[in-house]
């Protein structure tokens, strides 16, 4: 698996960015032929423990990504925030963590991930990379637009 780190400023206070980064429906609205549902009773679906599926699929073929976060500190005055979340299904392999520090007069989000399908040669991992940091690139502009 390789690695991507994606960065994005934004004009929103920390704990702004941070609750559109971990609203983890909301990435589906930018992920392509996704929805993402909360499976857990955690309350509110935030936090170490809480479990969401992101179903891809057309019509009837697809594929579940269940992932957990295992790291949960939301960001307080100058202390980043910091979440990672475990890929727990049959198809998808890998991790990615998010952090939300104070920068100028907002924020910023780092998002690093690796992850790739299950099976997928070693030499395709490159790709996955490029894909991954092009998808989620455009999740991180979309959910933290003004």
């Amino acid at each position: 698996m390789r690695t991507f780190v994606l960065t994005q400023d934004s004009p929103h206070a920390p704990a702004e960015a941070w609750r559109r980064i971990t609203d983890w429906p909301a990435h589906g609205r930018w992920v392509p032929l996704t929805t993402i549902a909360v499976t857990t009773p955690a309350p509110d679906g935030e936090g170490v423990g809480t479990v969401f599926t992101a179903r891809t699929a057309v019509g009837p073929l697809g594929f579940d990504d269940p992932m957990e976060v295992v790291a949960w500190r939301p960001p307080s005055g100058t202390t980043p925030g910091r979440c990672r979340l475990e890929k727990r299904g049959r198809v998808m392999l890998g991790w990615a963590e998010i952090t939300v520090e104070p920068h100028r007069d907002g924020s910023r989000t780092t998002w690093t991930e690796a992850a790739r399908p299950r099976g997928l040669p070693r030499v395709a991992d490159r790709l996955a990379a490029v894909t991954g940091r092009l998808l989620f690139g455009r999740v991180l502009r979309r959910l933290l637009a003004a």
